[in-house]
């Protein structure tokens, strides 16, 4: 049993783990170029799936371990946000869609915004703040009445919660454990032969992209749901993870601990501003972005062209706050670490992401030659 006085000790444990693995995060995005709206950019534009090869192999790395971890009996899917019982579903559409059509007009997803700024991008560090005060505010303000009033409202119930494995454990008896680990590696494993499949799957930068990527997203899982989990609770007897701003398990994502990065930042004098994986994570991956871009001399100031520039990201920023939050994570939280717990939520909530970006491109190319 975890004693009172050994809770300290144990929260920092996981603040480093978490920081140092985002370090690892920033770095391989930044050496390999890793980016949601870019693999969909390449094929929309000129037909490379180069960077969706990569995407896939990291989703299925990350499908793999989680899933492993689950039948070993370390982990479970339901002590996630993503997998409890209540399905919106609503939400995870619309906020999709906002989130996917925003990242294209700010030039990339919220991780991609804090790669950038490592590289010494002065638009995606605008892109950041005005990202995090929109989603503080559809965290607790104006748009977070709204959203609860409207998309939240309309939602599925669904009891023993709504991952796959949960779901189909119930209705044929077979024991969750075995479906995860028969769902999650035969799923994994199918993206994993797909980003294989061709030559341009294999190269050397697609592999360290996806496999760093992937391995990345399982081993914050294991942070934060082995290493931080404490099964009661000195002061409350219950059981609590460590160090998350949702009190649940938590991966990586990059909406939400963006405003709780921000709030942290201004109320750092308030004694109950503390340090969380999400806020560490924050900052880890901008650190290993920026060192990568010091050591490999690509570090370049860059600043909006024009008006119409810094419009379309000041719009895309808005729109990823808010569709982020509504949708209850980004390309990589929803994306990577909702979909590796085989989430209902977060199958749509991607679907919706994709789609508004494709929505977003084809707008783009639309207006590129009405111009002409």
């Amino acid at each position: 049993m975890v004693q009172e006085s050994d809770l300290p000790g144990l929260v920092q444990q996981v603040l480093w783990a978490s920081f140092a693995l985002a370090v690892a995060f920033g770095a391989i995005a930044q050496r390999t170029h890793f980016c949601t709206m870019g693999a969909v950019a390449d094929i929309v534009s000129i037909g490379d799936w180069s960077r969706m090869r990569m995407w896939a192999l990291a989703a299925g790395v990350a499908m793999i371990g989680f899933n492993a971890m689950v039948g070993l009996g370390w982990i479970e899917a339901r002590n996630s946000v993503y997998a409890v019982p209540r399905l919106v579903w609503l939400s995870n559409l619309v906020g999709g869609l906002l989130f996917g059509f925003g990242m294209v007009l700010a030039s990339g997803c919220g991780s991609k915004t804090l790669v950038r700024i490592g590289g010494g991008n002065l638009k995606a560090l605008v892109v950041l703040a005005v990202l995090g005060l929109a989603a503080y505010a559809t965290l607790r303000g104006l748009t977070a009445v709204w959203r609860v009033a409207t998309v939240d409202a309309v939602a599925a119930t669904l009891a023993p919660g709504q991952d796959l494995p949960s779901l189909l454990a119930q209705g044929t008896g077979v024991a969750r454990r075995t479906l995860a680990l028969v769902l999650g590696l035969g799923l994994g494993l199918a993206l994993v032969l797909f980003a294989l499949a061709r030559p341009e799957g294999r190269r050397g930068d697609v592999l360290l992209g996806g496999v760093g990527i992937g391995a990345v997203v399982a081993a914050v899982w294991w942070v934060s749901g082995r290493l931080g989990f404490v099964a009661e609770h000195p002061q409350t007897l219950e059981a609590v993870f460590l160090a998350t701003n949702s009190r649940a398990m938590e991966s990586l994502s990059f909406v939400a601990p963006v405003a709780y990065t921000l709030d942290w930042l201004i109320l750092f004098s308030d004694a109950s501003k503390v340090l969380t994986l999400g806020i560490v994570s924050t900052l880890g991956v901008i650190v290993g972005s920026g060192l990568v871009a010091l050591a490999t001399r690509s570090f370049r100031w860059e600043g909006f062209a024009g008006v119409e520039d810094t419009a379309n990201h000041l719009i895309g920023a808005l729109l990823m706050g808010v569709g982020g939050v509504t949708a209850m994570g980004c390309t990589i939280g929803q994306g990577l670490s909702g979909l590796s717990t085989l989430a209902l939520g977060s199958f749509i909530a991607l679907a919706a992401i994709m789609a508004g970006a494709v929505l977003a491109l084809r707008w783009q190319t639309w207006r590129l030659e009405r111009s002409l």
